[in-house]
Protein backbone atom coordinates (compact mmCIF):
# COMPACT_ATOMS: atom_id res chain seq x y z
CA UNK A 1 0.00 0.00 0.00
CA UNK A 2 1.43 3.60 -0.92
CA UNK A 3 1.75 6.35 1.66
CA UNK A 4 0.76 9.69 0.40
CA UNK A 5 2.42 11.15 3.39
CA UNK A 6 5.64 10.42 1.75
CA UNK A 7 4.39 11.40 -1.87
CA UNK A 8 3.51 8.01 -2.50
CA UNK A 9 1.12 6.97 -5.63
CA UNK A 10 0.16 3.64 -6.88
CA UNK A 11 0.58 3.02 -10.73
CA UNK A 12 -0.44 -0.43 -11.73
CA UNK A 13 1.54 -1.52 -14.74
CA UNK A 14 0.78 -4.86 -17.03
CA UNK A 15 -1.79 -5.89 -13.60
CA UNK A 16 1.43 -5.14 -10.98
CA UNK A 17 1.16 -2.28 -8.56
CA UNK A 18 4.21 -0.25 -8.07
CA UNK A 19 4.97 2.67 -5.95
CA UNK A 20 6.08 6.16 -7.51
CA UNK A 21 7.73 8.87 -5.60
CA UNK A 22 9.15 12.42 -6.56
CA UNK A 23 12.11 12.11 -4.65
CA UNK A 24 14.53 15.32 -4.72
CA UNK A 25 16.95 13.22 -7.17
CA UNK A 26 13.88 12.17 -9.43
CA UNK A 27 12.93 16.04 -9.68
CA UNK A 28 15.90 16.98 -10.86
CA UNK A 29 16.06 14.58 -13.03
CA UNK A 30 12.54 15.68 -14.06
CA UNK A 31 13.83 19.03 -14.43
CA UNK A 32 16.48 18.16 -16.83
CA UNK A 33 14.16 15.88 -18.76
CA UNK A 34 11.30 18.66 -19.44
CA UNK A 35 13.73 21.12 -19.70
CA UNK A 36 12.45 23.36 -16.51
CA UNK A 37 14.86 25.46 -14.77
CA UNK A 38 13.55 24.93 -11.30
CA UNK A 39 10.93 23.39 -9.56
CA UNK A 40 8.44 26.92 -9.30
CA UNK A 41 8.95 26.11 -13.39
CA UNK A 42 7.51 22.27 -12.71
CA UNK A 43 4.68 23.60 -11.05
CA UNK A 44 3.92 26.90 -13.39
CA UNK A 45 3.73 24.33 -15.97
CA UNK A 46 1.34 22.31 -14.61
CA UNK A 47 -0.95 24.89 -13.35
CA UNK A 48 -0.94 26.59 -16.73
CA UNK A 49 -2.05 23.37 -17.95
CA UNK A 50 0.84 23.28 -20.62
CA UNK A 51 1.61 19.62 -20.24
CA UNK A 52 1.50 17.21 -22.97
CA UNK A 53 1.72 13.40 -22.94
CA UNK A 54 5.60 13.28 -23.27
CA UNK A 55 5.52 15.62 -20.05
CA UNK A 56 3.01 12.99 -18.09
CA UNK A 57 5.62 10.02 -19.50
CA UNK A 58 8.25 11.61 -17.59
CA UNK A 59 7.14 12.47 -14.63
CA UNK A 60 5.53 8.85 -14.27
CA UNK A 61 9.06 7.52 -15.18
CA UNK A 62 10.92 9.98 -12.45
CA UNK A 63 8.52 9.20 -10.05
CA UNK A 64 9.12 5.40 -10.64
CA UNK A 65 12.49 5.96 -10.63
CA UNK A 66 12.42 7.77 -7.01
CA UNK A 67 10.31 4.68 -6.01
CA UNK A 68 13.22 2.02 -6.87
CA UNK A 69 11.80 1.28 -10.62
CA UNK A 70 14.97 0.76 -12.87
CA UNK A 71 13.24 1.11 -16.02
CA UNK A 72 13.47 3.50 -18.85
CA UNK A 73 10.44 5.86 -20.73
CA UNK A 74 10.53 3.33 -23.72
CA UNK A 75 9.33 0.66 -21.32
CA UNK A 76 7.11 2.68 -19.69
CA UNK A 77 5.60 2.90 -22.92
CA UNK A 78 5.56 -0.66 -24.03
CA UNK A 79 3.33 -1.35 -20.97
CA UNK A 80 -0.60 -1.51 -20.29
CA UNK A 81 -1.27 1.48 -17.58
CA UNK A 82 -4.24 0.17 -15.82
CA UNK A 83 -6.78 2.51 -16.68
CA UNK A 84 -5.30 4.25 -19.49
CA UNK A 85 -4.05 7.50 -20.62
CA UNK A 86 -6.62 8.98 -17.92
CA UNK A 87 -4.78 7.30 -14.90
CA UNK A 88 -1.81 8.08 -16.45
CA UNK A 89 -2.10 11.86 -16.45
CA UNK A 90 -3.87 11.89 -12.84
CA UNK A 91 -1.21 9.69 -11.38
CA UNK A 92 1.22 12.25 -12.36
CA UNK A 93 -0.98 15.48 -11.61
CA UNK A 94 -0.88 13.37 -7.75
CA UNK A 95 2.74 12.47 -7.80
CA UNK A 96 3.08 16.48 -8.60
CA UNK A 97 0.84 17.77 -6.26
CA UNK A 98 2.65 15.30 -3.46
CA UNK A 99 5.87 16.71 -4.10
CA UNK A 100 5.22 20.68 -3.85
CA UNK A 101 2.07 20.44 -1.64
CA UNK A 102 2.74 17.58 0.90
CA UNK A 103 0.21 14.95 1.53
CA UNK A 104 -3.59 16.29 0.06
Amino acid sequence: MVNPMRGEVELVLDGRPHRARLTLGALAELETELDEAGLTGLARRLEEGRFSSRDILSVLVAGLRGAGWSGSTADLMSVQIEGGPLEAARAAARLLTLAFRGAA
